[in-house]
């Protein structure tokens, strides 16, 4: 699949719609009873890109950015304005933030991951495209330097540590992150409300998984 790393403008992305999807199949019984299933282990995000009324040079911003992506044909990173960090929305990534494993003494090569929990239930969602230079590592709470106790493949979100943890050492991470995407759509329309400005009603974007 096609991907090009690049962030679409978080300038025109901060005010938009958006956020996850689940799929799940409902069969209601004879007895009245349900029986719910998912062939989904993670949601699938969707976004609108579309700008209401701003600047020729924002619409022309977009419409550059999708051209280049040959529209649908290759993905991209988008920044979730309401979901975007390994802690809460207000807070600085920690290197305590997410635990992304434990150590077996063999392995050096982790996923970056991100936790959701609500009472006693969590979901782990694996987080592939951090942003680069955001990334703080830990090894039992004892946090690394980038480059010299591990590396990050900002491409895959995998962390590669120099020497693998000792069995039984907790591994955390903090970061930002971006989802990575694709326009939905293979058309833009434009509106030109006066010299100045101008607007893109709807521009569908979709996670896409990789």
């Amino acid at each position: 699949m096609g991907f090009h790393e690049v962030r679409f403008p978080a300038n025109l992305s901060f005010g938009s719609v958006g956020g996850p999807q689940r799929r799940t199949d409902i069969v209601t019984l004879a007895n009245g009873y349900e029986e719910r299933n998912t062939p989904w282990a993670h949601s699938l995000r969707h976004y609108d890109a579309g700008v209401g009324l701003r600047s020729l040079d924002d619409v022309g911003a977009l419409i550059a950015f999708f051209e280049a992506r040959g529209g649908q044909l290759y993905g991209f990173r988008w920044k979730d304005w309401a979901d975007f960090k390994s802690c809460a929305s207000s807070a600085d990534p920690n290197f305590s933030d997410q635990l992304i494993g434990v150590g077996d003494g063999v392995t050096r090569v982790f996923q970056l991951t991100k936790t959701y929990r609500s009472g006693e239930q969590t979901y782990t969602r694996p987080i592939a495209k951090p942003v680069a230079g955001t990334v703080k590592a830990a090894l039992q709470g004892v946090p690394l330097a980038e480059t010299v106790g591990y590396f990050v493949d900002t491409a895959t979100g995998l962390v590669t540590f120099v020497d693998a943890p000792d069995v039984g050492v907790s591994v955390s991470a903090g970061f930002e992150f971006d989802v990575p995407v694709r326009f939905d759509t293979d058309r833009i329309q434009t509106s030109v409300a006066n010299f100045k400005a101008g607007s893109v009603p709807q521009v569908p974007v979709i996670e896409v998984r990789l």
